[in-house]
């Protein structure tokens, strides 16, 4: 896996050599750049992890770029500012502008190696952190001690040795994204980001700006294949993937480069691609709605997930596992399924498969009394949800409409009631929903949410 990348900016060609050799000793890798426009083309040419900044440049200060990369919302990596005759007032703005830290020439090289080091972690510890923010749990390793399990877990760890694409398929809600998660975990890769998109999410308007970035209006966005650079990008839902974009993508593959939207120079990328699909990726080559090329660039190794029926006695497991996270993670009172209930539930059909037996054990722990959950309760909790609970959940939209015109109209409800509870606040909505501010503040702009109304 690659090591980070490390951009030095500074005028003092000294100071540029000294910084760099120390740095590579120390394993990472490492571009410079004498001043502000040739830090502007490095990080064109290439997504740094961390930036050494200095503050006072012949052309453009570094002030006035962190200015410009901070534009939008966060920095889009830790930026260390280094500066010899720096105030006070020049720290504080810095910092105010998304800055990690200030380091004062001469430099510290055990302080330098020990800022780097710390700012690299917690950079890492955020992206962890959204990613545990996040309504779906990520599961450690795929649960179960049933053959078909065992067996899959081993394939999924054999082919983690390998640096080939992965094709996942299943039906909605078997625990395609917890293999992925697995799949990276036991690969070298393991300490490099791990990046996920909803192929079903994109419209054919933004998927490209999304996945390969921009450089439009003189300002540079990164998108998540450079995001996912030294480790996984994982593609869910694949088979929503718009003609366009599935061959920008299969060039990506071909070319492992691709060109950002607005730009001239090919981006090189080092990564893998894990995709999922709940469709027959075979039924939609064959009907002609996804590309033949692309289909078998993508298939080198396929993981078939089975449905929770083909599993059925992984269920006592996964119930036991889904009552101590809820416990643990929203402070529910514990309650344990009884073995009639157990029982009952083995022999359930799961049309839902995992992500339905995780509904039912919230649903049971919210509304349930007692620490016994037993084979009634059990029964009248999937009668609820066979007459109707799902489309409650699903805040009254019609079952009838187009996938993506469905979903939009459920995201709108379903953000509209957050914000409201949010008591309007934005920045509580993103803790809440496990979205990042700049993505979430577009998100509620294409949904036509009004946010200064979110606290009424």
């Amino acid at each position: 896996m690659p090591a980070a990348h490390i951009l030095v900016v500074d005028d003092e060609p000294d100071i540029r050599t000294l910084v760099k050799e120390i740095l590579e000793d120390e394993g990472y890798q490492v571009t410079v750049a004498e001043n502000g426009e040739a830090a502007r083309k490095a990080r064109r040419d290439r997504r740094p992890d961390l930036i050494l900044l200095d503050i006072w440049m012949d052309d453009v200060d570094g002030i006035t770029l962190l200015r410009e990369w901070s534009e939008g919302g966060a920095l889009p990596c830790p930026v260390i500012v280094m500066s010899g005759h720096g105030t006070v007032e020049t720290a504080v703005e810095a910092t105010r502008l998304g800055a990690y830290d200030f380091i004062e020439k001469p430099i510290s090289l055990a302080k330098l190696l020990l800022t780097v080091e710390r700012a690299l972690e917690a950079d890492k510890l955020v992206r962890e952190n959204v990613g545990l923010k996040r309504q779906e749990p990520i599961v450690p390793e795929p649960i179960g001690r049933s053959e078909i399990m065992q067996q899959l877990r081993e394939q999924a760890r054999r082919v983690a040795a390998h640096d080939t694409w992965v094709l996942i398929s299943g039906e909605p809600g078997t625990g395609k994204k917890t293999f992925a998660h697995y799949l990276h975990a036991n690969s070298a890769r393991r300490n490099g980001p791990f990046v996920e998109v909803s192929v079903g999410s994109l419209s054919q308007q933004t998927s490209a700006r999304e996945l390969f970035g921009s450089e439009e209006d003189g300002r540079l966005s990164y998108g998540r294949f450079e995001q996912a650079n030294g480790g996984t990008l994982y593609l869910d839902d694949i088979a929503d993937m718009d003609e366009q974009t599935q061959a920008r993508l299969l060039s990506v593959l071909e070319t492992r480069n691709f060109i950002r939207l607005g730009g001239n120079e090919p981006v090189q990328v080092d990564l893998r691609i894990i995709a999922a699909t709940r469709q027959d990726l075979e039924r939609e080559v064959a009907a002609g709605r996804f590309r033949e090329d692309l289909y078998y660039h993508l298939n080198v190794v396929p993981l078939q997930v089975p449905r929770l029926a083909e599993h059925c006695e992984d269920v006592p497991e996964l119930l036991n596992y889904y009552v101590d996270y809820f416990v643990d993670r929203e402070n529910l009172p514990y309650r344990h399924f009884s073995v009639a209930a157990q029982n009952r539930l083995r022999n359930y059909a799961w049309p839902g498969n995992i992500r339905e037996l995780k509904n039912l054990v919230q649903r049971l722990l919210i509304l349930g009394a007692g620490e016994e959950i037993g084979v009634e309760e059990v029964d009248s909790a999937l009668r609820v949800a066979s007459e109707g609970g799902a489309a409650d959940a699903l805040g009254g939209v019609p079952m009838d409409l187009p996938l993506r015109e469905a979903r939009e109209q459920f995201e709108k409800i379903y953000l509209e009631r957050q914000l409201k509870e949010a008591g309007g606040s934005v920045g509580r909505l993103a803790q809440r929903v496990g979205m990042e501010r700049t993505h979430l503040y577009r998100k509620l702009k294409a949904l036509g949410i009004d946010v200064r109304k979110g606290a009424s």
